[in-house]
């Protein structure tokens, strides 16, 4: 819409806005995907339509392809890809999935990191139990999952301790360390943009950008299971279970890391309960050369 029907849209009749309904509210603009990214996508063919209104033709042969799978890891996209290959050939690919650093400093990303999502399930009695009965005599399947996830990570260097997670870790190239360097984001810009009073979590021999951006990462996304309403109860869960990612660099491989993890929990579990690791998701990580002349375009 325009901007004067969503201001409308916005105001309405006193009644709440549909949701994704587009609406402006001063300078800026809400809706579902606005940001993320159907702007990224308004700004391509905004730039297109800007050449053909004033030269009448495009500079280049331009190809628009758009998805609405991402934030599922794209499962269309392998197979639209191989049966449309002539279709889609290009000397060069923009991928818009971006952002501004600010209104005034767009950003050349030249590569993505990757990912390794997994689900960590520990089973211990076959019901639950009550631990004033059996406290202190049956393993607590949480007790045992917060002892392996503590064993994930160095708390002193921050580093990965899954042997085997480095090794195929590029090291960083010292031009794209400069480069890296102009990007004017200080630590306590990034400690206000987080709203933490200090920063932490990764490995302490890079700075938070290169942490950020240049290597890779490992977390802990949430821990369902056992007892969690209000009030107490105090019960000895039959299982419990983790999600865990690890962001991954050139040249990581998902499924070797995926599998390295796993192969490491089971050497830490203990023989009072049962181990499972899942692999939920994988990505691997790109990049391209940004000395590449379509880059310094």
């Amino acid at each position: 819409p325009t901007q004067r029907e969503a201001r409308r849209a916005s105001r309405g009749s006193g009644r709440a806005a549909v949701a994704g309904e587009p609406a402006v509210r001063g300078e800026n603009l809400y809706a579902r995907g606005a940001s993320d990214d159907k702007g990224q996508l308004l700004a391509v063919v905004a730039a297109a339509a800007a050449y053909l209104r004033t030269a009448g033709r495009l500079p280049l042969n331009l190809k628009v392809m758009l998805e609405g799978e991402e934030e599922i890891s794209s499962p269309s996209m392998p197979a639209f890809l191989r049966t449309h290959r002539e279709r889609l050939a290009a000397d060069a690919v923009v991928i818009c999935d971006g952002s501004l650093l600010a209104p005034d400093l767009p950003l050349i990303s030249h590569g993505v990191r990757g990912m390794a999502y997994l689900e960590v399930e520990v089973r211990g009695p076959a019901t639950d139990l009550h631990s004033g009965t059996f406290g202190g005599a049956v393993d607590n399947p949480f007790n045992v999952l917060v002892r392996l996830l503590a064993r994930l990570q160095d708390p002193e260097t921050g580093r990965v301790t899954v042997p085997g997670f480095y090794d195929r870790v590029r090291p960083i190239d010292e031009e794209e360390r400069l480069l890296l360097a102009q990007v004017p984001m200080g630590e306590e810009q990034a400690r206000q943009l987080a709203g933490v009073c200090a920063l932490g979590g990764g490995e302490t021999a890079f700075s938070p950008l290169e942490r950020i951006s240049l290597r890779p990462t490992l977390d802990i996304h949430g821990m369902p299971g056992g007892f969690t309403g209000e009030g107490k109860k105090t019960v000895i869960p039959a299982r419990a279970l983790a999600k865990v990612s690890m962001r991954l660099v050139p040249d990581q491989d998902p499924v070797e890391i995926a599998g390295l993890f796993r192969h490491f929990l089971e050497s830490l579990a203990p023989c009072t309960v049962t181990l499972q690791v899942r692999t939920l998701g994988t990505a691997r990580p790109a990049s391209c050369d940004y000395r590449h002349p379509a880059v310094r375009l």
